[in-house]
């Protein structure tokens, strides 16, 4: 079984996750953009109980950015790390910027691009969706 591992700016928080990741996408979400502070995220799903917690468990925050869904990053030095939604919670969605490990990541498409920034311009041919695909 594969191990990953991963941390916040700070090293504050440290995590490891068993497993594969799924396939990765880019969201142009405003939400990730204001939580990410860039033109998108770059997100993977993981199963929630392959993701542990190696260190800095007291500083982790979460924030309920909507009524469904929360996002969770280092309080010292504001690191996105994940995100899970109460009507699925055994998926997260990390953040894939946080990976220490030097890996291959299977992108799959861009989501949410039809609320992208307008100065974001898309220069792949990956699959765009104008929201999230069923």
């Amino acid at each position: 079984m594969m191990s990953l591992h991963g941390s916040c700016l700070c090293g504050g928080i440290r995590y490891q996750i068993d497993g594969e990741l799924s396939g990765a996408m880019f969201c142009h979400c405003q939400k990730c953009r204001k939580a990410n502070g860039s033109a998108f995220a770059f997100n993977a799903p993981i199963a929630a109980n392959n993701f542990k917690l190696l260190s800095g468990a007291e500083l982790l925050q979460s924030f309920a950015s909507s009524p469904d869904a929360k996002r969770y990053f280092c309080k010292n030095c504001g690191s996105p790390l994940y995100s899970q939604r109460s009507s699925a919670p055994e998926i997260l969605r990390l953040r894939l910027g946080t990976l220490d490990d030097d890996i291959a990541i299977n992108k799959v498409a861009h989501i949410f691009v039809g609320s992208k920034a307008a100065w974001d311009d898309i220069h792949d041919d990956l699959l765009q969706f104008a929201e999230r695909p069923e």
